[in-house]
């Protein structure tokens, strides 16, 4: 089955001989898994920081969920381990997980700790071993556990980002999971949205078993790679903003937006914005076109384009503002400025201006408190609100510390990204 798209418009109706902000909401709605003995074979490297920070119930927590996932895998499903700090050791090569379950096992129990953080040479070995294994054989994805910075090799957050995106480019995923409070927040979600996968943080040890069962509930569930969306406008027609915060770039024509995987019957929405000029004939005209690119990787792997015209209907002045605006657009608009101003106020609370930062989560929080009444999704709104209230009286008590900051950082991811909450993250 196809992945399904359908778009929805703040206002269809525009006034003729007018500028207009139009505002498009597109939901992307993935097929069903196909099933555990149906899939195609996972290709994982599970790359493990062992560094000296690491020491203790952290590494043994880490050890003890990777051999929880190999346990999990399919006897076909292939496993690589890499472990590091200022070095980088290849704990088990790539090799199917039923000839090999109890060394993998016992290789990954063994794993010690050592000194500093080579993040980047820890990556580069697990997407070394996936590189090796034929496209189309089945979905290839490292893992990476860090509870540091990356202070040995490649430590620039940018580059880190960009050597993610070429991996992707070549059809190797990375997911990140963030231990404790030392860790580079900003870092490890860079990459992971670089490398279209998704972002964990385990704030202790008792949060990492249920991320890892997780993250394997979505690994099997994986229904499409590399999703992408183009907004080609038509003339005359400018792209104003993407209100998610989804990578994108300008491509000739547009702007094209990374969205990374997506799992069995998950629905994604993408919401932007453009500005239609004046425009004088009456009746229905495209202003833009949505273009939807994904690789299947159920039981065939193949590449999918979908087109999405985006379609207006210019009215006369008075037949336009007799029309109220779609309620679930301004909603959805509504959820994704919240986000972005949370994260707006971790910054300013970063930077000591802890009475902006309040004001401005109350400001979003009132916002949501306002639509929730008349939304079928109202308790998830007053949720969010009271999230944000809450981290308000934290900055206020002098509670915000690098915990709250992460906290903050990765509620704001999901909720840029429509995904759910992870078993083992706060809410």
């Amino acid at each position: 089955m196809a992945l399904g798209a359908s778009l929805r418009l703040d206002h269809e109706l525009l006034a003729v001989e007018q500028e207009h902000r139009v505002n498009c909401m597109l939901d992307l709605t993935a097929p069903p898994a196909p099933g555990d003995t149906r899939r195609k074979p996972l290709h994982l490297a599970l790359v493990i920081d062992r560094s000296g920070s690491m020491f203790g119930p952290q590494l043994e927590a880490a050890k003890r969920c990777a051999v929880f996932l190999a346990r999990k895998l399919r006897p076909d499903d292939q496993l690589s381990v890499v472990a590091y700090d200022e070095a980088v050791t290849l704990v088990h090569p790539l090799s199917p997980v039923g000839s090999d379950r109890v060394a993998i096992e016992h290789a990954i129990m063994s794993i010690p700790s050592g000194g500093q953080t080579n993040l980047s040479g820890g990556w580069l070995k697990g997407a070394e071993q996936l590189r090796a294994v034929p496209s189309g054989t089945g979905p290839k994805k490292a893992l990476l556990l860090s509870d540091g910075q990356a202070n040995v090799g490649i430590v620039d957050a940018a580059e880190l980002a960009a050597m993610a995106k070429v991996a992707a480019d070549d059809g190797i995923g990375t997911t990140t999971i963030g231990f404790g409070d030392g860790f580079d927040e900003d870092l490890m979600t860079a990459m992971a949205d670089a490398g279209g996968g998704s972002a964990y943080f385990a704030a202790n040890v008792d949060e990492a078993a249920g991320i890892f069962a997780r993250e394997f509930d979505d690994l099997v569930s994986l229904v499409a790679q590399n999703l992408s969306v183009e907004i080609r406008p038509t003339t005359d027609v400018d792209v104003v903003e993407v209100l998610n915060d989804y990578p994108h770039l300008g491509v000739p024509g547009g702007v094209q937006i990374q969205v990374g995987d997506a799992y069995g019957d998950e629905r994604r929405r993408v919401v932007f914005s453009l500005h239609v000029p004046r425009l004088e004939a009456l009746g229905p005209v495209s202003v833009a076109d949505v273009v939807v690119r994904y690789v299947a990787v159920g039981e065939e792997i193949a590449a999918h384009e979908l087109h999405v015209p985006v379609l207006v209907n210019l009215v006369s002045a008075d037949e336009a503002v007799a029309v109220a605006p779609d309620a679930e657009v301004v909603e959805e608009i509504v959820i994704l400025k919240s986000a972005r101003a949370q994260e707006k106020a971790r910054e300013l609370a970063q930077d000591g201006r802890i009475d902006d930062a309040r004001a401005l989560l109350e400001e979003r929080a009132k916002d949501l408190r306002e639509i929730a009444p008349r939304s079928s999704r109202a308790a998830e709104l007053l949720e969010q609100a009271e999230e944000m209230e809450s981290h308000g009286r934290a900055m206020e008590q002098g509670a915000f510390d690098a915990v709250q900051s992460k906290h903050m950082r990765y509620s704001t991811w999901q909720k840029q990204r429509g995904r759910p909450h992870r078993t083992g993250e706060p809410s």
